[in-house]
């Protein structure tokens, strides 16, 4: 069994993601193979905090180009986490 460190890969820092911060959602970088349970368990662990919802996307590499050579980067999966209201904040993210 993997642990919650294995399953939470790193947060995922863009403006959007930062936006949602306001309504207490949280953006994640998550193993492909970790399904929506084991996500709010390892978030509920790792920052102590207490998880509402989680959302789920796969996202496809981006195909990307050196000359004529051809590659794509690789496919990876999307953890979108919704925290309750009498959760705390993720103290990570404070101060971006």
């Amino acid at each position: 069994m993997s642990t919650p460190y294995d399953i939470i890969i790193e947060p995922v820092i863009t403006e959007e993601s930062m936006n949602a911060m306001a309504e207490r959602k949280y953006t994640f970088k998550v193993d492909k193979r970790a399904n929506k349970s084991e996500i709010k368990k390892a978030v509920e662990k790792i920052f102590g905090v207490k998880v509402k919802k989680v959302n789920t996307i796969n996202m496809k590499g981006k195909k990307k180009r050196m000359g004529i050579y051809e590659g794509k980067r690789p496919d990876w999966k999307k953890a979108i986490v919704t925290l309750t209201e009498d959760s705390k904040e993720i103290e990570f993210f404070e101060g971006m």
